[in-house]
């Protein structure tokens, strides 16, 4: 049975990952007044990745120790 003390280190990655991909896909856009509806939309994608990424790093880093 696996140690569930600890969350796999794919729970982070993978979001963090995505999230940084498509950040950097966004901020190769000419300028932000080009923007179309997509590339906001994937913006807000890739910040909602970043921000479950860091939330679950957080998470593990400071949770009681039982």
């Amino acid at each position: 049975m696996s140690n569930r003390k600890f969350p796999p280190v794919v729970a982070f990655t993978v979001p963090l990952f995505f999230g940084l991909l498509g950040f950097y896909r966004a901020t190769q856009s000419p300028r932000f007044e080009s923007y179309r509806s997509m590339d906001v939309l994937q913006l807000l994608v890739a910040g909602a990745c970043l921000g479950a990424a860091l939330l679950g790093l957080t998470m593990m880093l400071f949770r009681r120790r039982r």
